[in-house]
């Protein structure tokens, strides 16, 4: 799809991305139980402490997760099944440093009580949208077009 496809898709409703966000947190689970797998085998087999180096190897373990999928196709698996997508101010994928940006902007919208993503009620984008200059958008309604352009073409 092109970028200009996307031009016309309303914000995506806070309920859809939350929703994503879930369906994502198992994939993340699964993938940080990999990565704690990997690092106790670099430990010796040995459970490893509470120490900062882990914790950010983990956190880059998750931001790596997002940035990879946002900057391939523009949707986690997640997003694929709520039909929503990330798109630049350009309105194609985002870049691993705007991804990289967005989640840390995304933390700072969750610890502030979730503000920055309650903010989404009341206008039409997160705080770490209009910080990072992207916007989730609701694709549902490109669905069905596709599907038409793709049975044109068999």
């Amino acid at each position: 799809m092109s970028p200009t496809e996307f031009r016309d898709c309303p914000p995506a409703s806070l309920f859809r991305q939350l929703a994503a966000m879930l369906y994502d947190s198992f994939l993340i689970f699964a993938v940080l139980f990999v990565a704690a797998a990997i690092a106790i085998v670099f430990n010796r087999g040995e459970a490893i402490e509470s120490s900062p180096f882990f914790s950010l190897y983990l956190l880059f373990t998750v931001f790596t997760f997002y940035a990879w999928f946002w900057h391939k196709s523009g949707q986690t698996l997640g997003m694929r099944a709520w039909k929503i997508r990330i798109v630049s101010e350009f309105g194609g994928n985002p870049s691993w440093g705007v991804s990289y940006l967005r989640l840390m902007f995304a933390l700072l919208s969750l610890s502030c009580l979730g503000l920055g993503y309650l903010w989404r009620l009341f206008k039409p984008y997160t705080w770490h949208d209009k910080l990072s200059q992207t916007s989730i958008i609701d694709v549902s309604s490109l669905m069905p077009a596709r599907k038409e352009a793709d049975v044109d073409t068999v």
